[in-house]
């Protein structure tokens, strides 16, 4: 999908480096995996290792909104990036457009209220809390976020792998070319429990889950930070029994320009080769620097998508490159891949 005249002019973070963009861009910087925490799971002798969201310092001023009293952490890491992303961008509180776009994107979703509602569901069910049941749906946060927003008339949620964030872009892209929407905000989260980690342990001993959230603030206006072009978003190539995860993710690479030595590539390689290998075998010509956040931040799913989108776009408001491919291959669904520009390169 070729695009024209879609900009990202602003950016938000929360992840296991802590809250802000700031954070970010100082662990990737640093380069070192985040120190990782034991989890006890029940049944267990052996904990669970993540990478967890530290507590806020400050306590952000939304956490004493009435809604938000019995939220997931989920929805605290979206709200935090969701509003990084639009002051950044000079569209919050009263600069917010009257015609405001909200894309969700999650994989696992709520899992914190999910693991309660059914634990108490399943000891005494007829006591269990009716009320942490909204807390359990995917599109929860989003709700939340819209409602304190106030104005967000055009909110989807959308699931799937990893890949999806760039396909929630894609989306973002299109409302903005038809006038749907004057700004639109594309967010990707998830939250660290037991039984996520639990179930990423069952497909890879090695995985360390990481949460948090990211946001992108997508607008046809050029003016503002970062100032970076959205230029070109691929389509999916998706897997199947003609096309395997290692052939998508070099069908992907070839929707892309090849690079120069001067430009960076963000990919969702985690330094461990197994899982890094499709990617690694389709990305083995590229002639620029590279980026791994997931292989600092940990596994992050979609979150760990939008934090790959967040420090590409970072790099080039900070003139430290003048384009860079964002390369997404999913675990079990589809490959895509992103290309921005700083404006004026």
């Amino acid at each position: 999908m070729g695009l024209n005249g879609i900009f990202v002019t602003g950016l938000g973070a929360v992840s296991p480096a802590g809250w802000g963009v700031p954070a970010l861009r100082s662990a990737l910087e640093r380069g070192e995996p985040l120190p990782r925490k034991p989890v006890a799971r029940p049944g267990w002798d052996r904990p669970l290792l993540i990478r967890e969201v530290p507590p806020a310092s400050p306590v952000p001023a939304f956490f004493g909104h009435p809604r938000l009293r019995r939220v997931s952490p989920i929805t605290h890491h979206v709200i935090a990036s969701a509003l990084e992303a639009m002051e950044s961008a000079g569209a919050g509180g009263a600069r917010q457009p009257e015609k405001l776009g909200l894309v969700m994107c999650l994989l696992s979703g709520c899992v914190q209220y999910t693991h309660r509602f059914f634990d108490e569901t399943l000891r005494h069910p007829a006591t269990a809390s009716p009320v942490l049941f909204p807390e359990t749906v995917f599109n929860a946060p989003a709700s939340h976020l819209a409602a304190l927003l106030g104005s967000a008339p055009v909110t989807y949620t959308l699931l799937g792998d990893p890949a999806t964030f760039l396909q929630g872009v894609a989306w973002a892209a299109d409302w903005l070319l038809e006038e749907r929407v004057d700004g639109c905000l594309v967010v990707g989260a998830e939250e660290t429990n037991w039984l996520l980690a639990d179930v990423l342990w069952q497909f890879d001993h090695r995985a360390v889950l990481g949460g948090g959230a990211g946001a992108l603030y997508l607008s046809r206006r050029p003016e503002g930070s970062p100032g970076v072009e959205l230029s070109l978003i691929t389509d999916a190539a998706v897997y199947s029994v003609r096309q395997n995860r290692t052939q998508a993710a070099q069908a992907m690479r070839r929707l892309l320009p090849a690079g120069q030595a001067d430009e960076l590539l963000c990919d969702s390689r985690q330094n461990r080769p197994r899982v890094d290998a499709a990617e690694t075998a389709a990305w083995r010509d590229w002639p620029g620097q590279r980026l791994s956040p997931r292989s600092v931040l940990g596994e992050g799913l979609m979150a760990a998508s939008a934090w790959q989108c967040v420090a590409a776009c970072e790099a080039l408001a900070r003139d430290a490159f003048p384009a860079a491919q964002v390369s997404v291959v999913g675990p079990n669904q589809q490959a895509v891949g992103a290309r921005f520009v700083r404006r004026g390169a």
